[in-house]
């Protein structure tokens, strides 16, 4: 797999072939690529409705790609309605297949206007990365990690509308990840945070996990 940073919580993930991008907000402060810049995508995932995860660019990738949108029931339907034509309006708890991709939807502990906040886990034939959306810590993250087995998870650790790093640290601790890598944090004032930081509480909780820091544009394999 592997991991494009585009700021913020955004990512695009490439694997097998396919092209999947995550809370695609390219007009954010720190994205490095923008919507006319996006040449391929398979799957396109929203995690929630607020601005700064991309809803309207998702919408525009998929119309100029063809891909196929993904997000709970209420924000999907949405999405129709908004001139999308394929769309699974999953529901936590819900998983769909999509050409080998396989998108299961998990809870989160945000906010939302459209919907509830969720999270979500991807399989590919080759790996599986767990994207925990906007989210505080829930104990039951540790259930995603023995169900899912997620090679890499990506976690915010901004604070503010977030887990904050020790959160994230005890999180990954929870999930039991070969990778980690840190999200949400230095966009904006409020949430800024020592990636480094992060890293040195992850290598004493969760001494099995690498953390990977990317600066937005940097790739990583993995």
């Amino acid at each position: 797999m592997k991991f494009t940073y585009l700021g913020h919580a955004s990512f695009k993930v490439e694997s097998d072939g396919k092209t999947v991008f995550v809370d695609p907000w390219l007009t954010g402060p720190k994205s490095p690529m923008e919507v006319d810049e996006v040449d391929q995508a398979d799957v396109v995932i929203v995690t929630h409705d607020h601005g700064d995860h991309g809803y309207s660019e998702a919408l525009k990738i998929c119309k100029k790609t063809g891909a196929t949108f993904v997000a709970i029931n209420e924000l999907g339907l949405q999405a129709k309605e908004d001139g999308i034509e394929n769309v699974y309006t999953l529901n936590i708890g819900g998983s769909v297949n999509i050409d080998n991709i396989v998108v299961t939807m998990v809870q989160a502990f945000h906010s939302s206007s459209t919907g509830s906040p969720t999270g979500v886990v991807v399989k590919f034939p080759s790996g599986t990365f767990y994207h925990a959306g906007d989210t505080g810590i829930f104990s039951t993250m540790e259930l995603i990690g023995k169900l899912y087995k997620p090679d890499v998870c990506l976690l915010p650790i901004g604070s503010y509308y977030t887990m904050d790093i020790q959160q994230a640290s005890m999180a990954t601790k929870l999930l039991g990840p070969k990778y980690v890598i840190p999200m949400h944090y230095n966009t904006f004032p409020v949430i800024q945070a020592d990636p480094e930081e992060f890293k040195e509480l992850v290598r004493k909780v969760s001494p099995d996990t690498q953390t990977r820091i990317l600066s937005p544009g940097e790739k990583t394999e993995i």
